[in-house]
């Protein structure tokens, strides 16, 4: 084990700690739908709900149940309590079988499997995909790839114009070595080391927001309980497939080529173009993370010509702004009644 495998456990023992301290998620009941590697699919409620139909993507780094957190700051119960029918696709372990997977994996094959499972239960083959996210570009990636199946796209903090000058990640990628070189010397992409390339890439996001937004939850429990809570999540990484990570940095991060419209899976095209679903972006204004330049350009060429925006501006108790339109109160009170209003026109017009 490398260095950074030894710091990931680390990581985990200090989130095991946390759990004691009663501040570990508190999920909500489901039953499992299909399980094979590099996933579990979840689903929430009874099957036999008429309401709009979502699969809802993580990032492939990051554990699901940051879409369920708490009961007051959950995704999963908003939209249940809503009418939908609500399926969470979860990222397992990618070494469990020593396959190697890339974006061909986890854009389309898991997507899609998942799709096929839940019109097996629900009859129905069209739903919704919400990404948070590099989730939100995969989900973008699988509309391209299949537009046949997707209702709708919900994407949430998702980048998928790459190489702007706004994006923090984008002088830090044009600095690095290929990606080869990195997987040479660690095969899978340890969470640790993943987490250390973002604080140096956005110190300013990932480090002193993170601070500042401790420091202004000193004053409210409520705000500082859901700051350590999010806190213990992000001791809770998954390692990066070698192919995944190579393919995420040179063809999207790099090259751009989604938006450039060369990017190739499996053989066929994906690009904005092929996307006919609606799409509704929530994009936070002030981020250098995934900024606005990071999602209009997708707006301006997808296929659909239907593309909303929503700004979402941060909150407090998120320590980390980024899963803010998730976890944060002001989101859950001012975000997530417009999405919910935009769910309801588009399943009804489908």
């Amino acid at each position: 084990m490398n260095a950074y495998g030894q710091i990931d456990q680390v990581r985990r023992l200090q989130g095991r700690w946390l759990d004691t301290l009663g501040l570990g998620p508190q999920e909500t009941p489901s039953r499992l739908v299909f399980s094979a590697p590099p996933l579990t699919l979840r689903a929430y409620g009874p099957a036999d709900r008429s309401g709009p139909l979502l699969l809802l993507l993580p990032a492939p780094i990051k554990r699901a149940y940051i879409w369920d957190l708490t009961p007051t700051t959950s995704v999963v119960r908003r939209l249940l309590h809503h009418g939908a029918s609500v399926y969470l696709l979860q990222w397992e372990n990618p070494g469990v079988d020593g396959q190697e997977r890339g974006l061909a994996d986890y854009a389309e094959r898991c997507i899609l499997d998942c799709l096929e499972a839940i019109a097996a239960e629900r009859g129905r083959r069209r739903i919704f995909l919400a990404g948070h996210s590099l989730g939100g570009t995969l989900a973008a990636i699988f509309a391209a790839l299949h537009p046949e199946r997707v209702g709708g796209l919900i994407l949430l903090e998702a980048p998928l114009q790459f190489g702007t000058e706004a994006d923090a990640f984008t002088p830090f990628v044009a600095r690095a070595p290929h990606a080869r070189r990195v997987t040479a010397l660690l095969h899978e992409v340890p969470g640790s080391f993943l987490s250390m390339a973002a604080a140096r890439a956005a110190p300013d996001s990932f480090v002193r927001a993170r601070w500042t937004d401790w420091l202004n939850s000193l004053s409210d429990r409520e705000a500082l309980q859901s700051h350590l809570r999010v806190t213990r999540w992000s001791l809770d990484e998954l390692p990066m497939p070698r192919r995944l990570f190579e393919e995420v940095i040179e063809l999207l991060y790099r090259e751009n080529r989604f938006m450039a419209g060369t990017l190739q899976v499996r053989g066929r095209l994906a690009t904005p173009a092929r996307v006919k679903a609606p799409v509704l972006s929530v994009v936070d204004p002030r981020s250098h993370v995934v900024p606005p330049e990071a999602v209009l350009p997708f707006h301006a060429t997808v296929g659909s010509g239907d593309a909303q925006l929503l700004w979402y501006e941060g909150d407090v108790g998120v320590a980390l702004q980024h899963v803010g339109v998730l976890v944060g109160k002001r989101a859950h009170r001012e975000v997530w009644p417009h999405v919910l209003r935009w769910l309801d026109t588009r399943a009804e017009a489908a």
